[in-house]
């Protein structure tokens, strides 16, 4: 089956949804982009030529647009602010939505879009494409197993200079709420635990090119007494880390790096005494599915088997709200200064 698509909100962030669709083997020919919508009508028709969608239908409503190609999926690529109004429009459309992270700029306003599409009966999904890496199954399998024992602790360290300029650089907590969300999510996923509560410190350091919040340092606490720790910084020079961050995983018998790359370290102890206890190596396993390591694709993909099966996504809304509630918590906890509960 061959799906029909508006794709609203054609920016930067556009190529690499419009790529993964026209290019990459798992959604090559599954997808029509029939729909571009931008309020600024030029950057969508650049868009259009640059991806040669030559019959595509260009606006800068979505509700017309939707109503002209009568498109049967929504893939949201525009500003946090305006998602709200976007998803509704889709929904009210008969779409099933794909939207970009976050999900929502509030829980009410997240609760409202999950609302919408279980009345409407359409998958509402957002795009963690972060989770959808082969580091980050292959970690899930590894606690899964049990061979690091119970899981004590998650600590990641995420130390970037990006300079992006545009709109990331004039956002509020920008750090916390465009990119931490991906790691605060994959956390959640390869911990297989729920947040209950944090408390956050974020600053704005010297030499800083964003207006605010670009560094945070968090502690999560999870289900099961088991602590995140989360440091970053999108104003750090000189030394950056992988985008995926990098990290140490503990546990009763053991211990495990990773570098947010390639390169992983698991040892567990192996002997019953001496002051330091002798370790043992042990084997990081691959992902146990090859589809579900291809970023933007494997969400997409995990999207539409979900449209074909009645079952639910993996990053649906309804489930994706719990990682936009660790971010909002962190943020109010560092407003205030206070432990904040999570809870939706």
């Amino acid at each position: 089956m061959v799906y029909s698509a508006v794709l609203a909100g054609c920016g930067s962030m556009s190529k690499g949804w419009l790529t993964a669709l026209s290019e990459h083997p798992l959604l090559k020919g599954r997808v029509r982009i029939d729909g571009l919508v931008d309020l600024d009508r030029p950057t969508a028709e650049a868009r259009a030529k640059e991806f040669a969608l030559a019959d595509v239908v260009i606006g800068t409503d979505l509700d017309a647009v939707l109503t002209e190609t009568k498109s049967a999926l929504l893939f949201d690529v525009v500003v946090p602010t305006a998602r709200a109004g976007l998803v509704e429009t889709g929904l009210r459309h008969g779409c099933h939505v794909l939207t970009e992270k976050p999900m929502a700029t509030s829980l009410p306003e997240a609760k409202a879009m999950i609302a919408q599409a279980e009345a409407a009966g359409r998958v509402h999904a957002v795009v963690q494409n972060r989770r959808y890496i082969s580091g980050v199954r292959r970690i899930r399998r590894l606690i899964e197993s049990g061979a690091l024992g119970q899981i004590t602790s998650l600590n990641c360290d995420f130390f970037i200079g990006a300079h992006f300029g545009g709109f990331r650089e004039d956002m509020d907590n920008v750090l916390l709420l465009d990119m931490a969300i991906h790691t605060l999510d994959a956390a959640r996923f390869m911990a297989g635990k729920a947040p209950r509560a944090v408390y956050c410190l974020e600053t704005n350091p010297p030499g800083s090119w964003y207006r605010h919040g670009a560094a945070a340092n968090a502690i999560f606490e999870f289900e099961d007494n088991v602590v995140f720790n989360y440091r970053g910084s999108w104003c750090a020079e000189g030394a950056n880390t992988s985008w995926e961050s990098a990290w140490r995983i503990v546990g009763t018998k053991g211990t495990l790096l990773w570098d947010g790359e390639d390169r992983f370290e698991a040892r567990v102890v192996d002997g019953g005494s001496g002051f330091f206890r002798p370790l043992r190596d042990i084997e990081v396993p691959p992902p146990s599915n090859g589809d579900q390591i291809h970023g933007h694709a494997s969400v997409i993909a995990d999207f539409l088997a979900a449209i074909e099966s009645g079952a639910q996504p993996e990053t649906a809304g309804s489930d994706n709200i719990n990682s936009l509630a660790m971010v909002l918590a962190a943020i109010e906890s560092a407003r205030t200064g206070q432990r904040i509960p999570i809870a939706v």
